[in-house]
């Protein structure tokens, strides 16, 4: 990932109120596009100028070509308020963050986040590396603002039930664990929405934690079709030790029990 500042120059009279809406709508919607990454965006106030840092996928992910409808809107409105459309300045590589993956297509991809994560939760299954959403087709709406969605509520469950200092951190267990659960069947509809789309087969991750023992683990069947056939030789980037072709899940053995 990589460090950019943009930066917006006021070419007419404006308020404060509105120069921030506007800047801010900006951001949102390039954030729903997976344009830049993260959730706060710190506006800087200078002499005719403001200027947002973001953390990017990659050196050119604020290339118009890369836009969603919602982007370009945004960006044709600010000229109401006095804004020139932002420039954009890439400071450098960003250390605390995972590279974007290098492959153009991979052989499979796997929907899979955590709550220590910022990047894309689309991630290669050759490499398990991120790929930016904006090199996809737009999944609903003309961008992906209903997976991006999806990841904020699945990342706050996982803090939750890793923090343990509640009974809410049951409750935040099942949504990620049970098949059932409103977040489960929305993130496996979004990775099915996504294969559709991109024509490759893609997984959904299902978390997995407890159980009775290490054996009656290993012997675990998919949550979707109950089948016992889907453990691997050797667990898929030392995290995978599960997977369901025809359901599109992997998981992980119980963290009790590695």
């Amino acid at each position: 990932m990589y460090v950019c500042e943009l930066h917006f120059e006021l070419f007419d009279n404006s308020t404060l109120t509105e120069v921030e809406r506007s800047i801010a709508s900006v951001m949102d919607a390039l954030r729903y596009n997976g344009q830049v990454l993260g959730r706060e965006f710190p506006v800087i106030i200078g002499e005719g100028v403001f200027s947002v840092r973001a953390v990017i996928p990659e050196t050119d992910s604020l290339h118009p070509d890369y836009h969603s409808p919602q982007v370009a809107q945004t960006i044709k409105q600010l000229s109401q308020v006095g804004l020139l459309a932002p420039k954009v300045k890439v400071l450098g590589r960003d250390l605390n963050s995972d590279m974007t993956s290098p492959t153009e297509r991979p052989s499979w991809m796997v929907l899979y986040t955590s709550y220590v994560h910022t990047c894309s939760p689309l991630k290669c299954g050759d490499e398990l590396l991120p790929i930016p959403l904006y090199h996809i087709p737009a999944t609903f709406n003309g961008d992906h603002k209903a997976v991006l969605k999806w990841q904020t509520e699945w990342q706050a469950c996982d803090e939750l039930q890793m923090a343990a200092g509640s009974q809410v951190e049951f409750a935040a267990l099942l949504e990620l664990k049970e098949c059932d659960s409103d977040l489960f069947r929305r993130g496996w509809d979004l990775r099915g929405r996504i294969e559709y789309l991109t024509k490759i087969p893609t997984y959904y991750y299902q978390y997995q934690v407890g159980g009775e023992s290490l054996e009656a683990e290993s012997q675990r069947g998919c949550p979707k079709c109950g089948s016992t056939e889907w453990k691997v030789a050797e667990p898929l980037h030392g995290l995978f030790h599960f997977r369901c072709e025809p359901c599109r899940i992997v998981s992980n053995l119980s963290w009790d029990f590695q």
